[in-house]
């Protein structure tokens, strides 16, 4: 006789979470369909903002604004502005924009270049800081809808007790996952803060250091530098 040994076949813990998840969001009444949205939103801005800062950090080139800050130095705009054409850089491409400023004055022109490179950096923050304020908002909203259904089944039958604890059990679910979604987003989003903050020295530094270059040699001025 011979026996077969097959291993032992293992449940994959999916569908128990996915019930326990959906378990969750039921116990924890009608407010929590809001806030799942708002978790929702919460983790595609995380993790878009997450990507975006990731794919800066591969983009940036200390190199090539050397090349830029060499050429300038040897008083060659020009130069500078072939060097700086084709960047990912955002410094690199602020000062790039800044020597060809044919319509404003370079510092105007280094002030609007950086103000449109923050402004991409510092996309969702917003929506981030709404979300932080507005998940135990939630949380709170169903704290008070489940302590005000559990009060209205005192006294109704024999089963006032499970509802009252029900009730009570919707609120605490609510407050957590309100205040779980703030505390998920908050610290992110305070690295992100963090990182355009130290965008906003990099890109200040580097256009003091074009506009003190540019004063140097003379090429500072007003007039048109039309980009070739």
């Amino acid at each position: 006789m011979i026996f077969v040994l097959y291993p032992p076949v293992i449940p994959l813990p999916c569908p128990v979470l996915a019930n326990a998840v959906i378990e969750f969001i039921v116990k924890g009444g009608p407010i929590m369909y809001p806030i799942v949205a708002v978790a929702l939103f919460a983790v595609c801005v995380l993790v878009e903002r997450l990507l975006w800062w990731l794919r800066l950090a591969t983009r940036r080139s200390p190199r090539q604004l050397e090349e830029v800050y060499a050429a300038l130095e040897a008083g060659d705009p020009d130069q500078a502005i072939a060097r700086s054409e084709k960047t990912t850089d955002p410094v690199v491409r602020m000062i790039h924009h800044g020597l060809k400023h044919p319509h404003s004055s370079m510092q105007g022109a280094l002030e609007v270049a950086a103000g449109h490179e923050l402004q991409n950096a510092g996309r969702f923050l917003g929506a981030m800081d709404t979300i932080v304020t507005l998940g135990p908002l939630l949380g709170l909203l169903g704290t008070v809808t489940g302590i005000m259904g559990s009060f209205s089944s005192i006294g109704g039958d024999e089963l006032a007790v499970e509802k009252v604890t029900g009730g009570i059990g919707e609120a605490l679910i609510a407050t957590a996952a309100g205040l779980g979604i703030a505390i998920a987003t908050l610290i992110p989003m305070n690295w992100f803060h963090s990182r355009l903050a130290r965008l906003q020295f990099d890109l200040e530094a580097a256009a003091n250091n074009v506009l003190i270059l540019a004063a140097r040699h003379g090429f500072d001025q007003s007039a048109a530098r039309t980009a070739k």
